[in-house]
């Protein structure tokens, strides 16, 4: 549903409730007009975004990818101030599929459109550090990493955070692998 629809629903809401007052339904013409508060709210904070929130929460990935579809168009059913959270939703449901490039994208996304909680931009930032680290960007990925532990200022991520660098430290796999399906191109065979 496009978002200026939310505003027509809450003016038919208003006139309903102003007709109703004029004909000494006064209490059920203050309810109407109440009520009208409802999609005015919803504009500023989409009910589908609301519901994956909820999911998360919950741990439901799934049910939150579902609500999240529900979303075709973000820009003309969404507020500007959720682009950033429409992206940063579907991050989260896309990083339980093991699929860091989409993840990192939409993370990046994320972050320009701008996220308003400082947990929420560390989790974002700690995800793009995850995809960098798997791509084999070390000095991009410790940079990021630092700066999700400047963003988590409640300390919910350390652990995330500390399992991270540890990571970092162990040597590169890439540089030291072989590929076994090579000719060996030796002096001796």
């Amino acid at each position: 549903m496009n978002k200026y629809i939310k505003f027509v629903i809450a003016a038919i809401f208003i006139g309903f409730g102003i007709f109703l007052m004029f004909n000494r339904n006064i209490g059920w013409g203050i309810v109407m007009v109440i009520l009208a508060a409802i999609p005015i709210l919803l504009f500023y904070k989409n009910e589908y975004i609301l519901l994956a929130f909820w999911q998360l929460r919950k741990q439901n990935f799934e049910k939150a990818n579902q609500f999240l579809s529900n979303i075709k168009n973000f820009e003309s059913q969404l507020h500007k101030s959720q682009y950033g959270y429409y992206h940063y939703l579907i991050g989260l449901t896309t990083a339980q599929e093991n699929n860091p490039a989409k993840t990192e994208g939409l993370m990046k996304k994320a972050l320009d459109y701008g996220l308003n909680m400082k947990h929420d931009r560390a989790m974002a930032t700690l995800n793009l550090a995850a995809g960098a680290m798997a791509k084999g960007r070390r000095q991009e990925a410790t940079k990021l990493l630092e700066e999700a532990k400047n963003l988590d200022s409640a300390g919910m991520m350390t652990d995330q955070i500390k399992m991270l660098k540890e990571q970092l430290k162990m040597p590169s796999m890439q540089k030291h692998m072989h590929n076994p399906h090579m000719r060996q191109r030796g002096k001796f065979h």
